[in-house]
């Protein structure tokens, strides 16, 4: 393959479903695949895999709609100076929707993110299986599935909702360590049209699985992002707070707060009554260091608070 041949299937890849799909994303104000990977990962440093892969489906006419990366975009790049995996769905593609050469490209950067012991890190925007591969795309989410398994607990796996996600592209997220959803994300089984007519119950798409549901309700969800670059900050300042895999110590930043300070107000926050209810994130940001406290969870039934701060430099 020539150069000019070369960086022609490139810009063919890049162009995803066409531009008129790509202008519809930006429409609904969601990035394309590119771009958001583009945003994730420090400048200039991901390096995509597999780029012209195709998929090998001849049936309901699919010999017609082979799209060079088959719907996804995968490889590896820094955050933070740190090396990180990362899939990200291409929506204009089929729907985002998962064939088995998709899921082959998936499951190459898991292994390969497992093996050298760096966070996995999905970005989701996808109808789910490809219904025109059968039994074959119910094959490639297994295979997905059991990869989750294995890196759970090994190395982090954080899942970014960026779109309308169902089935197999909810099952995966729903079972890694992490997800973070934008507002104007869904997640959900199967849609509202199968609800009303399984159940003959009228549901909004919010109201199944909206961010939510899901960060207030369900508990799925573990944070809300205003928009696409709020996700991209908040999974950026999540990995600062936890190490690359299990053997690894977690990263230590220069505090900036004086050790030996004293703050007054810690003698108030608390009530003498102890009836009496308190704001617990004003006096976990009184203790912590630079006051920065990331919230992953809030009860103020139970009276919890769960996230990720630092005392003298240390998660």
């Amino acid at each position: 393959m020539g150069f000019e041949e070369l960086r022609s299937k490139r810009e063919e890849h890049e162009l995803g479903g066409g531009k008129e799909k790509q202008e519809e994303q930006r429409k609904k104000k969601k990035l394309t695949a590119f771009e958001r990977t583009n945003l994730l990962f420090d400048s200039g440093s991901f390096e995509e895999i597999d780029q012209f892969v195709l998929h090998e489906c001849t049936e309901f006419g699919m010999e017609k709609k082979r799209i060079l990366g088959d719907g996804v975009i995968t490889g590896h790049g820094m955050i933070d100076g740190r090396l990180a995996y990362c899939f990200s769905h291409d929506f204009t593609v089929l729907g985002g929707s998962l064939g088995l050469a998709f899921a082959s490209k998936v499951t190459k950067i898991m292994d390969l993110a497992l093996k050298q012991g760096v966070p996995i890190i999905g970005i989701n925007d996808s109808g789910g299986a490809r219904i025109q591969e059968g039994v074959a795309s119910l094959a490639g989410y297994a295979e997905i599935f059991h990869r989750n398994v294995k890196a759970s607990g090994i190395v982090p796996q954080i899942s970014l909702i960026m779109g309308p996600c169902a089935g197999g592209a909810v099952y995966s997220p729903a079972i890694t360590d992490f997800i973070i959803m934008t507002k104007s994300a869904f997640m959900f089984v199967t849609g509202p049209d199968v609800v009303r007519e399984v159940t003959k119950e009228d549901v909004s798409f919010g109201e199944l699985g909206g961010a939510e549901i899901h960060n207030q309700r369900s508990g799925v969800a573990h944070f809300i992002a205003q928009d696409e670059q709020d996700c991209f900050a908040i999974a950026r300042k999540l990995l600062s707070f936890i190490p690359a895999n299990n053997l690894e110590e977690p990263p230590r930043i220069a505090s900036m707060d004086d050790s030996n300070r004293q703050d007054a107000e810690l003698d108030s926050i608390l009530p003498s009554n102890p009836n009496k209810p308190y704001d617990m994130e004003v006096l976990l940001r009184k203790i912590v260091d630079n006051g920065d406290f990331l919230e992953v969870q809030k009860d103020w039934a139970r009276n919890i608070m769960v996230g990720f701060a630092r005392l003298d430099g240390t998660p």
